[in-house]
């Protein structure tokens, strides 16, 4: 580090004394422990009376920033004063109002304040760097201020952990598209844009790319719809430093809509054909005891069988009834049952048509519209009162919004994507009888997935539900 001579903190008689006052203050809680504003300019302006020769001050303040970082307004203009020798003291009430990090500390002593001549005094600790003993108690002091900073992030993490752990929300930033934080309870609470989320989920399972789905329901890009089609948090999973925890939080999507859309995504991405499922019927087993998953399971060298998850600890979450005591049964025999019925399918079977009615893509852009217009009129009322530039671009970016919702809602009625997709469905299960044998498994997997909805074993026998 840079080395200087130091001038003496008793000036002369006739020289002005220029003092920068920093303070800091980054959190209310700070104000209320003595730190706040006021008590520090008072100090500070208490000491330098204290001081010979004509004196003068300025307050360098910044009000709501963390000591971590030296990335704070008043701190930026007080380096470039130092460093334009516009000064001749700095004064702080204690050391941690400069910095809580041992490295900026010293960085600020050694290499910005002394080698312009500049005296740095703490009053709290009582010390100056005007002289060695002084400058050697600011290294010691910025070690137990680096220290109390790490503790306080190991008790900060801690209390994380047991929240998780508890099923509450860890808290802080980050909270998934599709929720709210309710501080007070919490938890994550289902918000508007869950209805995006479920249609995100429906229309992947229908075969929509995530392009598409991200141009359909107006997000901004592919990864926002790929990350909410990955997220757990939509199941009430909490994934905390890769570690899952069952949340308090309501599920946004059931367990079997995202253990299909995961096995769907497998199929599609490149890496999930070369490291992912190998089976046809993953993702689409329920044991009919107790409802949990099945997963295959390798048995010996003879094959693989169909095992319920609540007989299983590798993932407790997925557990409905540890004493669930459906039998297992051979993976072969099951998949055999589902391609003989599928063969077996008569042309009216196909052409008829499930009793469910799909959910309303139009219902959900409709919904997106209707809240938009609500703030759009919120805008106008806000305008009619300040005659505000700012408020009337975003009035322009409002109604451009809802026109680009309109005009998807009239090209989604139009086209009939939903019929589209169950017919396209269907028409795969006319010709399966001709192109079955010549589709490899993740062909066959894509098959099965857009027709099959649930298949559900219980002891010997097995249900399967189509989706059309």
């Amino acid at each position: 580090m840079a080395k200087s001579k130091m001038r003496k903190l008793t000036p002369d008689p006739n020289e002005i004394v220029k003092i920068a006052m920093y303070v800091r203050v980054s959190t209310d809680r700070q104000a209320e422990e003595g730190y706040s504003i006021e008590v520090q300019k008072e100090r500070l302006v208490a000491f330098s009376k204290t001081m010979d020769g004509e004196v003068s001050y300025e307050f360098y303040i910044d009000d709501g920033f963390s000591g971590a970082t030296l990335e704070r307004p008043a701190m930026q203009r007080l380096i470039l004063d130092a460093k334009n020798r516009a000064i001749t003291h700095i004064c702080v009430y204690k050391l941690d109002r400069l910095s809580r990090s041992q490295k900026d500390t010293l960085h600020l002593i050694e290499d910005i304040f002394l080698p312009n001549n500049i005296a740095f005094i703490s009053i709290q600790e009582s010390f100056n760097t005007a002289t060695a003993f002084g400058r050697a108690v600011v290294g010691i002091l910025s070690v137990f201020a680096q220290l109390e900073r790490e503790n306080i992030y190991e008790r900060t993490r801690s209390g994380m952990q047991k929240r998780v752990e508890a099923g509450f929300w860890p808290g802080g930033g980050g909270v998934p598209f599709g929720y709210d934080y309710d501080l007070d309870k919490g938890i994550l609470v289902p918000n508007s844009d869950a209805d995006t989320v479920r249609q995100v989920y429906s229309l992947y399972l229908k075969g929509y790319s995530l392009q598409n789905i991200a141009n359909t329901l107006g997000l901004k890009y592919e990864k926002l719809a790929s990350q909410i089609l990955l997220r757990k948090t939509n199941i009430g999973i909490i994934d905390y430093n890769g570690v899952e925890y069952k949340g308090q939080h309501e599920p946004i999507v059931s367990l079997e809509t995202f253990e299909k859309a995961m096995a769907l995504h497998a199929q599609r991405s490149e890496k999930g054909l070369s490291a992912g499922t190998k089976h046809l019927l993953t993702g689409l087993i329920y044991c009919g005891v107790c409802g949990a998953k099945m997963r295959y399971q390798k048995w010996g060298n003879a094959g693989f069988k169909l095992v319920c998850y609540s007989q299983q600890i590798s993932k407790p979450y997925l557990i409905k009834d540890p004493d669930c005591n459906n039998e297992t049964v051979w993976a072969e025999d099951i998949e055999k049952a589902l391609i003989a019925d599928l063969m077996e399918m008569t042309a009216d079977e196909i052409g008829s048509e499930d009793s469910d009615t799909p959910v309303s893509l139009s219902e959900t852009l409709q919904r997106k519209k209707a809240l938009l217009e609500q703030k759009l009129r919120r805008l106008y009322d806000l305008y009619s009162d300040s005659d505000n530039s700012v408020l009337l671009e975003s009035i322009n970016e409002q109604t451009n919004e809802i026109k680009k919702l309109d005009e998807k809602i009239k090209q989604e009625e139009s086209r009939g994507l939903w019929t589209k997709n169950a017919e396209a469905a269907k028409e795969q299960l006319r010709n399966i009888r001709e192109t079955w044998n010549y589709m490899d498994i993740q062909e066959q997997r894509n098959l099965v997935c857009s027709v099959i909805d649930k298949i559900t074993v219980t002891h010997n026998s097995v249900r399967m539900d189509y989706r059309y």
